[in-house]
């Protein structure tokens, strides 16, 4: 799992569109905490906190422990809304996490042993059909990333949810197929492929043209 993150916050007074914008005016987001079978909270942060997070590139995976004075709520990030024109972030869902809960998240996909396996060595190309994986994870449990061993791998070979040993605590979100992550083919089947699709536009503008 990603280390977690603190974010400072405060109240809102007031809500409303009025209210946001004078917010984001002054360089604070407005944001809400929801979720454990709890009231919600409107809060704002600061832009410039946020952003910081933002940039981290694993936001949406992370526990953010928002600080409220004395009180902590421990939260998983749901939604940012940015600004159509400048990115800025505009406002920001947090689901409050209950003790023992669990939550779907989106986990990035990585390989390992791409040296260790002879279709890749011998020039295959590793097709990836998934870079993320749709997990119900505890939510004290939440990995940062699924590596994936391609050790032995040849081209031909599809890696499947059946394939991957998930880490305790997380389970695939899709549980009706046992979907495809990655295939491994190679070049020249690709260049088949892109050979068949040219040659048929050159027939059909042959065609055309002898019309």
């Amino acid at each position: 799992m990603s280390d977690a993150l603190t974010l400072p916050a405060e109240t809102r007074e007031r809500a409303g569109k009025g209210a946001s914008r004078a917010l984001r005016r002054e360089g604070r987001i407005p944001a809400v905490i929801y979720g454990g079978k709890e009231e919600p909270i409107t809060i704002h942060v600061e832009e410039k906190a946020l952003v910081k997070l933002l940039m981290t590139g694993h936001f949406m995976n992370s526990i953010v422990q928002i600080e409220l004075g004395k009180d902590s709520v421990r939260t998983l990030p749901k939604d940012v809304a940015l600004h159509p024109v400048t990115d800025r972030p505009t406002h920001v869902d947090f689901l409050r996490l209950s003790k023992g809960s669990k939550i779907d998240v989106s986990v990035p996909v990585v390989f390992i042993n791409e040296e260790a396996s002879p279709g890749l060595k011998r020039g295959g190309v590793l097709n990836i059909v998934r870079h993320e994986l749709e997990l119900v994870c505890d939510n004290d449990k939440i990995p940062g990333e699924i590596e994936i061993d391609v050790t032995g791998k040849e081209v031909g070979d599809s890696i499947h949810i059946s394939d991957v040993t998930l880490p305790a605590g997380s389970e695939s979100a899709i549980t009706d197929r046992d979907f495809t992550i990655a295939t491994l083919v190679a070049p020249s089947a690709l260049k088949k492929a892109d050979g068949d699709t040219s040659s048929a536009d050159a027939d059909a503008e042959g065609e055309a043209g002898g019309e």
